[in-house]
């Protein structure tokens, strides 16, 4: 019930603060000091009068206070109830975000933009909150969304966007339920993901795990006082992420790689057809954006046409420094396989299913142990742009995935 209140309190504040400064931008009033309004003047006789001076606005910036936390696999049961009763946490959304299947999509004049082939789906990252839990995480100009969201309606950040080709009005729909798309905002506010809805409309659409946690602690409680708090509502052994303002690109879960909307930027969007932990890929994608190409060292290779370029540029310094032997061919994991993370369809899709991730040296690197990958190997990898799993939370010290541009 306290959570209950506090929510329908926060969501009446917001709307009424929301109201306010509508009705205030729409007469022309101009806030300065507290209790003060500027207000243009005009001589009777439609003359204007030259305008008083008044003091400039006072401005207090705030220091950023959002935080997140993580943990592998999805938030504990229980986590988004617990959070809320913690002491010196003031404000807290679990956020739910997992891929939902979209069967067709249409721009706000009716055009049907996105139209998969019979029996396929495209995947989109779909994150779900409440949306009076959410409200004090977004900019007051941005607050209205909380209705929006209230009421059915979904937010795209603007890389969505720009992969849907469309905004304001655009539906996305998901066999038979549909989302209208109230606004278009930067994609730090959603999390990087491809739409964001209420969690009741999350739900209908089969969106359900909490992955991540956006906390706002009270003045003068530290990260590792915040850490603290966390760790007494976790299970003893959970693994916790926690990153402070600035220390991470998008507030979102696995935040070391990139998000699912980035890559379709980067490499293409694709339709198709879940089945168990793999998928059946869109065969027409396919021949546009995969290929098998000889690279030094590992031979013939099966990856995203835009990898190779950067595969072949670390792998050519890997044998110029006299390294080549350090990385061992009958080892080699792959590099494009169509399929959820760790073949678990609850578990987000891998990055391998782009064709954009490759695995080295697999039996001496498995999943979940230290990683025993030669640090120069690793070096030349982050140099050419890839980013490697033996730094993650759960290290995955054979593989290496695209990240980000060579550095010179």
């Amino acid at each position: 019930m306290k959570a209950a209140r506090t929510g329908a309190a926060l969501l009446v504040g917001f709307l009424l603060g929301a109201w306010l400064t509508l009705s205030l931008q729409s007469s022309g009033q101009i806030a300065t000091e507290p209790g003060t309004l500027a207000r243009p003047s005009t001589h009777a006789h439609g003359v204007p009068t030259p305008e008083p001076r008044f003091a400039a606005p006072v401005v207090r910036p705030e220091a950023p206070r959002t935080f997140l936390a993580w943990t592998p696999g999805g938030l504990p049961a229980g986590f988004r109830d617990a959070v809320r009763d913690v002491p010196g946490i003031e404000h807290s959304v679990v956020v739910a975000s997992d891929v939902a299947w979209m069967t067709r999509s249409l721009a706000a004049d009716g055009t049907v933009v996105d139209g998969p082939p019979g029996g396929l789906a495209i995947p989109v990252e779909v994150a779900g909150v409440d949306p009076a839990e959410y409200a004090p995480f977004l900019p007051p100009a941005d607050r209205w969304l909380v209705v929006s969201l209230a009421r059915g309606r979904g937010v795209m950040g603007r890389m969505s966007s720009q992969v849907r080709g469309f905004g304001d009005g655009g539906r996305l729909v998901f066999g038979s339920n549909q989302v209208s798309v109230a606004a278009v905002v930067a994609d730090e506010l959603v999390g990087a993901n491809e739409l964001m809805v209420s969690r009741a409309t999350a739900a209908r659409l089969g969106v359900r795990t909490d992955r991540y946690a956006l906390l706002q602690p009270a003045d003068g409680i530290s990260e590792l006082g915040l850490v603290r708090r966390l760790r007494a509502i976790l299970p003893a052994a959970e693994p916790l992420r926690v990153r402070a303002p600035g220390e991470t690109p998008y507030f979102r879960q696995g935040d070391a790689v990139l998000p699912q909307v980035r890559l379709k930027q980067l490499f293409g969007e694709f339709a198709a057809r879940p089945e168990g932990g793999e998928l059946q890929t869109d065969p027409a994608w396919e021949a546009t954006h995969i290929a098998t190409e000889r690279v030094p060292i590992l031979g013939e290779v099966r990856c995203n046409r835009g990898l190779f370029a950067r595969l072949r540029g670390a792998l050519r310094e890997v044998v110029r420094d006299g390294l080549a032997p350090e990385i061992h061919p009958n080892e080699y994991g792959g590099c494009y396989s169509p399929r959820f993370a760790l073949h678990h369809a609850g578990a987000g899709l891998s990055h391998h299913a782009w064709g954009v991730a490759i695995d080295l040296d697999v039996a001496e690197n498995p999943y979940g142990e230290r990683p025993t990958m030669d640090p120069r190997v690793v070096a030349i990898f982050r140099r050419w742009g890839f980013a490697w799993g033996g730094d993650w939370l759960i290290p995955d010290g054979m593989h290496f995935e695209f990240h980000d541009s060579p550095r010179a």
